[in-house]
């Protein structure tokens, strides 16, 4: 298949000093002939096949290196019964909390394995997926490395909602996915996808996708909603079990997915939408933004932008590359900005400071008209995977 003079699809750009080569790379995704209509968020920056930040709409095709690596990657935040002053009286006995109630790393376990209703979901029905249970079983409940975390912070609402008067709140929130089993699923199904289509020309290999009516397309299909579950299940777990050692009620939540695909209807067809590092902002969608350790997450409501694909960015967005913020970055700098921005930091890679990730506030103007905020959340205490841990992002 000759792809030299195919008329790539239209897609709309948010943000004004974005990386050139995710504008190429979402250029190259535009020229597939599954394509049907593309977007581009505030925060991307370069990534595999797809740009980080990347929205792509196919026509009866899934593409695994669109959705991610790390499949089902998502945010959860959890308001707690708790008054916001205890981070100030009581930040000793939160800070123990976390680091005994979380495990971080690619080989991170719990000691003891912890239950949930999704081991009892369908493992049998792949061998992949009958292959991983054991890997999925003992990583549940745990995170990754790279960008994700697991801290308490100050949630602001300026208004009412969901049920919950204006006001101050103690939050928790966490960033992680599908871990070791999305990993092998990914690289399974995206290895066959590139097999299956070797007139792709080398710029587009990464970019292989599967019929969505074919028995691949079905299979990834059914492993990727799998890990979708599987991931919920990881951040339900750390929330409640961190929750119970505090002794503490949630009173309320949100999350949602960054990494995936879905079935939707846009301009009058079914397509599959693949949001790689990019949140679903369907009209009156809820979801969470995050900024960096020393920076705010944002809880936003959804505004339903047709030429976004109803999508938004899923953070701030990597200014410099994970290399780059080694070479350039020392702790001895960080730690005077971490307590100007009164944050307690328990462990982390120096490639994820604050200097290594775009300015949060300019991303969430760029794009006012994708999400309305509705809450902002202040990070106080925050885990990550210490340094020198692979990255799962």
């Amino acid at each position: 298949m000759d792809l030299g003079d195919e008329q790539s699809v239209a897609f709309a750009v948010w943000g004004d000093d974005l990386d050139p080569q995710a504008l190429e790379q979402m250029r190259t995704a535009a020229r597939l002939p599954v394509a049907v209509s593309g977007a581009l968020m505030a925060d991307a920056h370069v990534g595999y096949g797809l740009p980080i930040g990347g929205v792509l709409a196919t026509d009866r095709a899934v593409i695994p290196y669109a959705v991610g690596v790390d499949i089902a990657c998502r945010m959860k935040l959890s308001i707690l019964d708790i008054p916001p002053d205890r981070l100030q009286r009581e930040g000793d006995r939160l800070a123990k909390v976390l680091e005994r109630e979380t495990v971080f790393g690619a080989g991170g376990v719990h000691r003891k394995p912890l239950g949930h209703d999704v081991l009892a979901a369908d493992w049998d029905t792949l061998p992949i997926t009958r292959r991983l249970f054991d890997k999925a079983r003992a990583q549940l409940g745990t995170s990754g490395s790279g960008n994700h975390f697991v801290e308490f912070g100050v949630l602001s609402l300026p208004a009412p909602e969901s049920g919950l008067p204006a006001g101050s709140y103690l939050a928790l929130l966490s960033h992680s996915g599908s871990r070791g089993a999305g990993a092998a699923i990914a690289d399974h199904y995206s290895r066959l996808a590139i097999s299956l289509h070797p007139e792709l020309p080398q710029e587009l290999k990464r970019l292989a996708w599967l019929d969505m009516d074919s028995d691949p397309g079905r299979e990834y299909w059914a492993a990727m909603n799998l890990m979708g579950e599987y991931a919920s299940a990881n951040h339900a777990l750390i929330h409640r079990q961190i929750a119970r050692a505090l002794g503490a009620e949630i009173l309320a939540g949100v999350e949602n997915h960054h990494n995936f695909a879905w079935k939707e209807t846009h301009g009058g067809r079914e397509v599959i939408v693949h949001r790689k590092g990019a949140t679903p902002a369907a009209a009156g969608a809820i979801g969470v933004i995050p900024g960096s350790m020393a920076s705010p997450a944002f809880v936003v409501r959804g505004r339903g932008k047709e030429s976004s694909l109803n999508s938004a960015s899923h953070g701030a967005g990597r200014l410099m590359s994970r290399r780059a913020a080694k070479d350039k970055f020392r702790w001895a700098q960080v730690k005077p900005l971490l307590a100007a921005a009164g944050v307690r930091l328990l462990s982390a890679g120096i490639d994820e400071v604050p200097g290594a990730y775009k300015d949060i506030h300019r991303v969430m103007q760029a794009q006012s008209d994708l999400v309305e905020v509705i809450g902002q959340f202040d990070p106080k205490i925050v885990r990550m995977a210490p340094g020198g841990q692979r990255p799962e992002d």
